[in-house]
């Protein structure tokens, strides 16, 4: 099994030898090819939806490896024993939505697992909670395909702080790495705040204004960063 770009990405950010733990799984494409490559020796596909779950499950009987990887339906790691897995993958999901799945399995955690994480949006807040819960960053990963940008972080036990927000905002790794998508990722970034500060400019109401103020913030952290890194 071959997979994109962004899935291989993610992949990649495994330990060789770790027992994984796809959380919000969809096809099970993840687990299939780590297990398929020889990378981890199992692997549990959960998702918290019945449909996505069935769908994972065929695609692992199909490869042959019903007896290695198991589904199981549950809600972020509510259904994970402490002792099941080593690493734990959730990929594909905002960046809200996956702090919450991390605070709500924090017992699960609490031993210490390998987190490879890939939010869509909000990652900031990713970074934040992983700080604030004594995470430290690894690794990270700027990916493009089919013109979109995607973000991979590869997190495990320690005490870590970025010194400033921006660094919370493009991730330090990245901007210290200065590649190529990054500076077209920031470009971009800044190229449509300032497109929608613009059309607000002439417009004048508390709502809009602290929009435009948001707006101004987020140019500002964006400056930064590009300074930083570029």
């Amino acid at each position: 099994m071959e997979l994109s770009r962004r899935l291989r990405s993610v992949a990649d950010g495994v330990s060789p030898g770790n027992r994984v733990a796809d959380i919000g799984t969809d096809h099970g494409y993840i687990p299939i090819f780590l297990v398929q490559k020889g990378i981890v020796p199992s692997a549990i596909a959960m998702d918290v939806k019945k449909g996505p779950l069935f769908r994972a499950r065929d695609h692992i009987w199909e490869q042959g490896f019903e007896d290695r990887i198991e589904t199981r339906l549950s809600d972020g790691l509510e259904k994970l024993k402490k002792d099941e897995a080593d690493t734990i993958v959730i990929a594909g999901m905002g960046g809200a939505l996956m702090s919450d799945i991390l605070e709500r399995g924090l017992p699960v955690l609490s031993d210490g697992k390998e987190l490879v994480l890939q939010p869509q949006s909000e990652i900031f807040k990713v970074r934040h909670w992983l700080h604030d819960h004594r995470y430290q960053i690894v690794r990270e990963e700027i990916i493009k395909e089919e013109d979109k940008f995607y973000f991979v972080i590869v997190a495990e036990p320690g005490s870590q702080r970025f010194s400033e927000e921006f660094l919370y905002q493009y991730g330090e790794y990245l901007l210290k790495e200065k590649t190529p998508w990054m500076k077209e990722y920031l470009e971009k970034e800044s190229i449509k705040y300032k497109k929608i500060l613009e059309k607000l400019e002439k417009e004048d109401s508390l709502l809009v204004n602290k929009r435009k103020e948001e707006l101004k913030q987020q140019i500002s952290l964006i400056e930064k960063a590009y300074q930083y890194g570029m």
